[in-house]
């Protein structure tokens, strides 16, 4: 009686064992698993039959064996694309490259010139000597300085400044001196100091964007923001500000250097800028 209660408590004690149905089932699952190349080769590669340990399962070792030297073809021919790809910066470097030596191939320089390329070797010819480009520059500044002043005699024999603009209207002397510009505010004022400066070098009436009418109305903004910082020194976004309309007009008498030079000249000399 006692050896079969000790069989029964060690039978009892013993691990239950797989059913055949389940090993079949882990087996055909492994095997459709390591079925795909691409899984196989992955394997193959990093798996534990390059570790020379043993597999888990005997089904899946038969599976690798049969894969292991048999890698897909994908990542070999993405590898051959990537290497035989170009950037397009090194196409254009290439391009580049062969125009030169054809220029060098008919004698021409590598690099084409600039449109207005001048040798160094070429010899410089004044056509004028220094005394007479300063005669001629002191002829130009007087001749500016005539039309200056018949403008601004022309300006001041017109109707006075009234507030709002409000010239050339019939009014009583009551209500003309009501809207005298001595009754106006400060930026009244600078307003039409502003207005009556841009009409100095007005192209034609009513002109408001041309560079010469636009470096004016920023001088005068800058001359405002200047009396300003004067009295508040820590008034930093104005001087942020400040900062921008310089630029703004310093790009305008540079474009204006470049396409209207005698028309910068006459603004640069009435306004008094330092260039």
């Amino acid at each position: 009686s006692k050896l079969q209660h000790s069989s029964r408590c060690t039978s009892s004690a013993s691990p239950s064992r797989p059913s055949s149905s389940g090993k079949m089932a882990s087996t055909m699952s492994l095997r459709s698993l390591f079925s795909n190349p691409h899984i196989t080769s992955k394997v193959s590669k990093n798996g534990l039959a390059l570790l020379g340990r043993p597999p888990f399962l005997p089904a899946a070792a038969s599976v690798m064996s049969q894969h292991q030297f048999q890698p897909s073809a994908m990542p070999i021919q993405h590898t051959q694309s990537r290497n035989m790809a170009m950037t397009k910066t090194k196409r254009r470097q290439r391009e580049k490259m062969l125009e030169r030596e054809k220029r060098v191939a008919k004698g021409l320089p590598a690099k084409p010139r600039p449109p207005r390329y001048i040798s160094k070797n070429s010899p410089v010819v004044n056509a004028m000597t220094r005394k007479e480009r300063d005669a001629e520059s002191r002829r130009f500044d007087a001749e500016a300085a005539e039309e200056m002043k018949v403008k601004i005699a022309t300006q001041s024999e017109k109707a006075e400044n009234i507030r709002f603009e409000f010239d050339g209207l019939f009014m009583s002397d009551r209500v003309r001196r009501l809207f005298d510009l001595k009754n106006g505010s400060q930026r009244e004022v600078v307003t039409s100091q502003k207005r009556r400066g841009m009409e100095l070098f007005q192209l034609r009436e009513g002109d408001t964007g041309s560079s010469a009418v636009q470096v004016v109305a920023l001088t005068t903004r800058i001359q405002q923001l200047q009396t300003h910082m004067a009295k508040h020194h820590k008034d930093k976004s104005t001087k942020r500000g400040l900062d921008a309309i310089y630029v703004r007009r310093r790009k305008l008498l540079d474009y204006m250097e470049r396409k209207d030079f005698e028309m910068y000249r006459k603004v640069v000399k009435s306004l008094g800028l330092v260039r």
